[in-house]
């Protein structure tokens, strides 16, 4: 379930509370009358089933609520109600249904998107980890590392930009990265040549390291798991599922990659290093290709949606299945067979 603490005008509340009240998804409504000093009105608090959340948020942008007051959404764990689980099996039933809440998706990749100074500082970080494991030939430093990693937020911000068509977003999430990746190398880099000076490094990475040279020549499989997980990235954003482990697996084709370009060029070995800088550019190229591919699944899953609302609204029959669909679209009368009952 999805909460909602809604603030408007009181004559704008009324209005919304006759929208929430008509929805068979929505739930636990709570008006509470000149609740709202700053600004001044009404209170509503209701649960709506994840399903039809964007949809009532949707109706609620419709109305002007942002406008003249605000939309706060929030993700219920656990709610123990009959009348929650009605809501759910109501938004669960209807066609073309998703689980994707639109604006939160929009809210966590816009502030995770945007370059700052801990952003940086973490690549940093996470690419001198990794750099020490090529030197070690050291696994388990190369997953610390990808622990590490925080350029999931920047892509994924990438991703949701390019199926909105949202520039400023696109532009922060693509700073974000090309400030990011070029000072991590050049980090990795500087550290490198200070292990060499004092004798840390060992004498020469082109014989006996065995993940310097997976990581320095890309391949198919390198291009198909980035793929996947840049799909794996934007399930994580539309789903429960934990970003932080997602997250995990995006570093596994981009943070090695970048250390190993600093740690090669802190050799001379350029082969090593063009290697390593392209598996990071077919990496990060599949990661967007993955990405935005499954988010314009879902994006086009809830225009749909979308658009069976609106027809319900305004009392035109709802069509269904393929067939349904098709005839409205193509502007011919849709057929009884399919047209939903009651619809």
């Amino acid at each position: 379930m999805i909460h909602l603490r809604i603030v408007a005008p009181s004559a704008l509340a009324e209005r919304a509370l006759v929208l929430l009240d008509a929805s068979p998804t929505v739930c636990n409504v709570v008006h509470l009358r000149g609740a709202a000093r700053k600004p001044a009105g009404d209170v509503i608090l209701c649960d709506v089933a994840r399903h039809e959340a964007s949809v009532i948020v949707g109706d609620l942008r419709a109305l002007g609520v942002p406008a003249a007051g605000s939309i706060a959404i929030e993700h219920v764990d656990t709610e123990l109600s009959t009348a929650a689980d009605q809501a759910s099996a109501a938004a669960a039933s209807l066609p073309f249904g998703d689980a994707v809440v639109w604006e939160a998706v929009e809210s966590r990749t816009s502030e995770d998107a945007t370059l700052s100074l801990n952003f940086v500082e973490f690549m940093m970080i996470a690419t001198v980890i990794a750099a020490v494991g090529i030197l070690l030939d050291s696994i388990p430093l190369i997953i610390g590392a990808m622990v590490v990693g925080p350029e999931f937020g920047p892509i994924a911000g990438f991703c949701v930009a390019a199926v909105e068509r949202r520039l400023d977003m696109a532009r922060r999430s693509f700073m974000a990265l090309a400030v990011g990746f070029p000072i991590a190398i050049a980090v990795a880099f500087l550290w490198t040549l200070v292990f060499r000076w004092t004798g840390l490094a060992p004498v020469d990475i082109a014989h006996g390291h065995a993940l310097a040279r997976l990581i320095s020549h890309p391949n198919f499989f390198s291009f198909f798991i980035a793929f996947v997980a840049g799909t794996a990235g934007v399930l994580s954003l539309t789903s429960t599922k934990s970003g932080a482990l997602i997250g995990v697996l995006i570093s596994v084709t981009t943070i090695p990659a970048a250390a190993n370009v600093g740690v090669a060029a802190a050799y001379a070995d350029w082969s090593q290093a063009g290697g390593a800088a392209g598996q990071l550019s077919v990496n990060l190229f599949a990661l967007f290709l993955g990405g935005i591919a499954r988010l314009a699944v879902h994006r086009r899953v809830w225009a749909i949606r979308w658009r069976r609302h609106q027809l319900a609204q305004a009392g035109i029959p709802v069509p269904r299945g393929f067939g349904g669909w098709r005839a409205l679209l193509h502007g011919k009368d849709v057929p009884a067979a399919h047209i939903r009952p009651g619809g």
